[in-house]
């Protein structure tokens, strides 16, 4: 099992060291784009990214610069286990976690006798590729859904992500139209909500609570993965666009940003990474505060974790 060597961008975003593999068959749409539990954004202008102080400029956070979206709609959370388990039921796909046989899960969820010997990247430890975990099962075998049925699904690489919402009638957001949603019509607050992490003691968010990667007090209420609709929404009705799962975009990565307002930007046209934004239940600022609304990493497209998941978009 080949594994991979992460880059400094890697944040807790793991990716694969893989020979490509044969595109996966987008299948056909099985709806027509339902409008049912998203959201319409209204178009307008915002400032995208950041110059915090608590950033990462070799991210491409910054500059922070005026972007114009047209309306869209997205939806209010995550797409779940129950939803994609509806999407495999209906087409028959096959994951590339299935197909290449392993995904990362993160050391602390494993049981002992699959913790050791699992292969592990050398500069982020936690993470063991783990054979045999999926979307169905997350922890690999002898792991189930059970009490997740209403969790991010997770597993799933930037392609399988497209091929679910190819069949739901969709697309995955743009990195600027995820950021507009994320931010509910504030203006460069930090978070969704404001520039507290804890406003008032009250927990916003899925994240790491506790000294990282040792122990988590899961003082939030959740050790892994929380409900798609935990936690108070934003201004725009969207759950969980600070922590949980990281959520795939549709733009390939890069950190150079044209000048002047960008208007329904999508990113450049070819890459080697993907976008994901939103950070995860593993996400601790000794490490990686990602979970701020202007923060982004990447991704290969065919990469899968037990933190990555996605939500889709649609034209208004």
């Amino acid at each position: 099992m080949e594994i991979l060597h992460p880059s400094a961008l890697s944040c807790c975003a793991p990716r694969r060291d893989e020979a490509a593999l044969r595109p996966l068959t987008v299948p056909p749409a099985g709806h027509q784009g339902s409008q049912d539990g998203m959201i319409r954004i209204p178009g307008g202008d915002f400032l995208m990214g950041t110059d915090d102080d608590e950033g990462f400029p070799a991210d491409g956070e910054g500059p922070v610069r005026t972007v114009r979206v047209s309306a869209y709609h997205i939806d209010a959370h995550a797409v779940s286990n129950d939803e994609f388990a509806a999407f495999v039921d209906a087409t028959g796909h096959v994951t590339e976690a299935e197909r290449i046989g392993w995904s990362y899960v993160f050391a602390g969820f494993l049981p002992g006798p699959l913790r050791r010997g699992a292969p592990r990247p050398a500069r982020t430890p936690w993470w063991c590729a783990g054979s045999g975990a999926r979307w169905d099962r997350p922890e690999g075998p002898g792991s189930t859904l059970e009490c997740r049925e209403n969790h991010p699904v997770v597993h799933v690489s930037w392609n399988d992500a497209a091929a679910y919402c190819a069949w739901a009638g969709k697309r995955l957001p743009t990195e600027a139209e995820w950021e507009y949603a994320a931010r509910g019509g504030l203006e460069q607050k930090r978070y969704p909500w404001g520039d507290e992490l804890d406003p008032g003691g009250v927990y916003r968010c899925n994240i790491w609570r506790g000294t990282f990667p040792t122990k988590n007090t899961a003082a939030d209420g959740y050790r892994g993965t929380a409900p798609v609709d935990a936690f108070e929404p934003n201004g725009y009705g969207l759950h969980n666009t600070s922590g949980n799962v990281w959520e795939w975009c549709a733009d390939w990565w890069t950190t150079a940003h044209p000048a002047g307002t960008a208007i329904d930007p999508k990113g450049p046209d070819t890459g080697q990474e993907k976008v994901i934004r939103g950070g995860s239940h593993l996400c601790h600022r000794s490490y990686c505060n990602r979970y701020r609304v202007a923060a982004r990493t990447a991704c290969t497209p065919d990469g899968s974790s037990g933190h990555t998941g996605f939500r889709c978009a649609r034209d208004a």
